[in-house]
């Protein structure tokens, strides 16, 4: 890919170029990051180049409020004034300079002020080279480290882990200051990446290729990539693998065997693949409320690549809203793995911690009840619906589980420890201590306390 600089003699490099395209397309279009890095338009950067956008891209993203602060600073002009170019453009350089030691300081201004004029803000382009140069100049100091956070408030956590403060101070709430630090630091770094195992010969085939695979922590049939590409490799792209961070193998596992399945809310079909996986032999309903995701669902569990030896698969992908399920019969198992804030997932979605707002967990709340309540209403009698969430909010979690029961008084909780145990029994589990995995009778992992999302889950069973 190359850039458009408007100078002959000053050239963007295509990392800078598309790290900030992506920025803004962030910003202005909801759009997520980790989804266009991986789109078709940036598959085409080199191996080293997509690994500087992708460095950069999230590095601005994690540590945008300590990025912000560091440009207020050297700034004659308050941020919220700057136009949104000028300010990713600033973000970018200031992100190289005060985190990346191999890149200097003069190729990370330079390129910025290109960057500004390749955007048609050449007025300000003296604007951020000054600005860039004074920050420059002064001493770098980089926020958080394990020993200066031990013992600080919630208000500086958010502040040293560019961490929103209302997010902080409403966890503090729930899991005390310790936790916190803790999942606040796990959001900071880059998150591993964990894959499912789904034939025998993967990792062997993978491993002849030089990719460097770990155990899982929590599953027996994950691994954790400690170096490599996984999506290049042989497995990969044959299905005998797949990426899937492991608090979500779990949450497909909670599920179990059925003969009859509907995961209503199926995109992007991890989990959907996950339950078909290990039920080859069940009619399984897989259900998403906008038509083109329901088609590149369909694309990837009806004709994406299998094991060999898989038998085929009967799911039938559906394009409906899960607030009014399209179905006559019953299923003995449901999964309803809603939509939500997301806020476990943070470490992947830096970028959700800047548009979540607070009054945004009633609407999502609202949401969540409306699907959880339609699908109590298709669970066949000692059937069972797992309730999921990848948010670490109460109010998406124990309160939309609770609100439903009070609804519907046909269902009790099951302990998750009942599955987690039999899951241990029979050597899927290894993680040994099942306490650390949940919270009452409910499932919940913690970013920084197990190496994964923050996943919550229920287990409902239809009295």
């Amino acid at each position: 890919m190359k850039s458009k600089a408007h100078s002959s003699h000053s050239i963007i490099s295509p990392a800078r170029a598309a790290a900030f395209d992506i920025l803004i397309r962030c910003e202005r279009e909801s759009s997520y990051a980790s989804e266009l890095l991986h789109s078709k338009t940036y598959n085409q950067l080199s191996l080293i180049d997509h690994s500087l956008t992708t460095e950069l891209v999230m590095g601005v993203l994690r540590w945008r409020s300590v990025l912000d602060s560091q440009i207020a600073e050297s700034s004659s002009q308050p941020i919220a004034k700057l136009d949104l170019e000028v300010l990713i453009a600033l973000r970018i350089a200031a992100y190289q300079i005060r985190w990346l030691d191999r890149i200097p300081p003069r190729a990370a201004i330079n390129e910025s002020v290109e960057l500004v004029k390749r955007a048609r803000k050449r007025s300000a382009a003296p604007f951020v080279n000054a600005v860039l140069r004074k920050l420059a100049a002064k001493s770098a100091c980089r926020p958080l480290s394990e020993s200066s956070l031990t013992a600080l408030s919630a208000e500086k956590v958010a502040a040293s882990s560019s961490h929103p403060r209302w997010l902080v101070e409403r966890w503090v709430q729930q899991y005390g200051l310790d936790l916190v630090r803790r999942i606040c630091e796990y959001d900071q770094s880059v998150p591993v990446t964990a894959i499912r195992i789904r034939h025998p010969d993967a990792e062997e085939t993978i491993k002849a290729e030089g990719i460097e695979l770990a155990p899982g922590s929590l599953l027996s049939s994950a691994r954790r990539v400690l170096r490599g590409d996984i999506t290049k490799s042989t497995a990969f792209r044959a299905g005998l693998c797949v990426i899937q961070d492991e608090a979500s193998q779990l949450v497909a596992a909670l599920v179990g065997t059925g003969t009859n399945i509907l995961d209503c809310c199926a995109a992007p079909g991890g989990k959907t693949a996950a339950i078909a996986d290990r039920n080859s032999g069940a009619a399984i309903a897989a259900l998403e409320l906008h038509p083109h995701r329901a088609r590149l669902l369909r694309k990837l569990l009806n004709t994406g690549p299998s094991p060999p030896g898989a038998s085929i698969r009967n799911i039938q992908v559906i394009a409906a809203d899960a607030c009014n399920l399209p179905f006559a019969q019953a299923f003995d198992r449901i999964l309803a793995d809603v939509p939500c804030s997301g806020t476990g997932t943070l470490a992947r979605n830096p970028e959700i911690k800047w548009r979540l707002m607070p009054e945004d967990l009633a609407d999502l709340q609202r949401r969540q009840v409306a699907i959880l309540c339609s699908a109590m209403a298709q669970v066949s009698e000692r059937g069972r619906l797992i309730y999921s969430t990848c948010s670490l909010e109460r109010e998406e979690n124990e309160d939309v589980v609770e609100i439903s029961l009070a609804k519907n008084q046909s269902f009790h909780v099951i302990d998750c420890r009942v599955r987690l145990g039999q899951l241990q029994e029979n050597g899927e589990l290894i993680c040994k201590d099942i306490p650390s995995l949940t919270r009452g009778p409910y499932l919940r992992t913690l970013p920084g306390i197990q190496p994964c999302d923050g996943f919550f889950a229920t287990i409902l069973e239809k009295i």
